[in-house]
């Protein structure tokens, strides 16, 4: 077991012995439906935090999909997409802070006191950013892009966040938020801590694959989205990559498109992926599809009516929207205060 997933069990038991002392920064960009991989991910798991008791800042991170065109010029689309699936899934906007980047001027104002406190080497070898800007499928990228691990530094710092729910990925990015945190409090603080230092929720997610058999993802085309139909989600799954061989086994190495179908409607119905695997046995592919096509289905089916009612009420989307964004700029004023104080720039 690792540092970090130790870690993640200790803050476990912290969290349902003391949920309110934790305050949770998550969050996505703006750049299409949520689906199912984001959904078994990271989504159950923020309702989870949320139903605890747990403090919830849920950014939509606009300002992050600016370096791409095709998604910037549909944003307010997007972003009410992004809320729909949110409400859908059951993220309250009462107790839960939904808002976006471009709504709250004194968070994206900590960007440049933050930048000063990394160097350009630091960034370079960010292996996050590396990733980013090789999917980029740019010939050159901008300087946002680039400053894309201290923009969210800011997103986190901003609420003072001690808990950043992410994936094994995602480690990179937080290190270098704790060490912002770290660094303008030796260089500022005067001996105390303006800003915590966030720790990594380690999410055991499961690598959930799309209809291809590569990593599900909205840029890909290969997704369940959250907002598909019965039928839609039915002839998607009946499409899905699978292999040769009719008795179905659950082997996440040696069968990796069967075992996602299994590990998939397992997760829909609660089950062990290798039962259900025994269940099915030599019904061959049609049989999977078949179970998993039931099971997601029927899982969806009260997220969907409730995406569904949502969608009727747009002037509602926006009005959560807005109450959050309002929230959020509240806190970002006092955490810019502090920070204006301490840089003994407060004039």
């Amino acid at each position: 077991m690792t540092a970090a997933q130790t870690r993640g069990a200790e803050l476990e038991d912290l969290i349902l012995a003391d949920p309110k002392r934790f305050r949770v920064l998550t969050g996505d960009r703006p750049t299409g439906r949520l689906h199912l991989g984001h959904y078994f991910g990271t989504l159950h798991n923020r309702v989870r935090l949320q139903n605890l008791g747990v403090e919830m800042f849920v950014i939509i991170a606009d300002y992050q999909v600016l370096t791409d065109r095709d998604v910037a010029d549909n944003l307010t689309g997007h972003v009410e997409e992004l809320v729909l699936d949110y409400l859908a899934i059951g993220v309250d906007p009462t107790r839960s802070t939904i808002f976006t980047h471009s709504a709250v001027p004194a968070l994206n104002q900590l960007l440049l006191p933050f930048l000063s406190l990394v160097s350009v080497a630091e960034l370079n070898r960010n292996p996050t950013v590396k990733d980013e800007i090789a999917h980029s499928r740019q010939s050159s990228v901008s300087g946002l892009m680039f400053t894309y691990p201290v923009h969210q530094a800011a997103d986190i710092l901003f609420c003072k966040a001690n808990l950043v729910p992410v994936g094994q990925d995602q480690l990179p990015h937080l290190e270098v938020t704790r060490t912002i945190a770290r660094r303008f409090n030796d260089r500022y603080g005067a001996g105390a801590a303006v800003f915590p230092r966030p720790d990594a929720l380690l999410s055991p997610a499961p690598l959930l694959l799309g209809t291809d058999g590569t990593k599900m993802s909205k840029s890909r085309g290969n997704a369940l989205t959250l907002a598909a139909d019965a039928d839609e989600t039915a002839r998607l799954i009946k499409g899905a990559k699978t292999d040769s061989e009719r008795h179905i086994t659950y082997d996440p190495a040696g069968r990796p498109e069967v075992s996602s179908l299994l590990l998939l409607a397992a997760l829909c119905q609660g089950r062990a992926p290798r039962q259900l695997a025994e269940d099915i046995g030599p019904g061959g592919a049609a049989a999977l599809k078949r179970t998993v096509t039931e099971a997601v289905n029927e899982y969806l089916a009260p997220i969907r009516a409730r995406r569904a009612e949502y969608a009727q009420d747009r002037a509602y989307l926006r009005s959560a929207l807005r109450e959050g964004n309002e929230r959020a700029r509240t806190v970002a004023d006092a955490t810019l205060g502090e920070v204006r104080a301490a840089m003994n720039s407060d004039y």
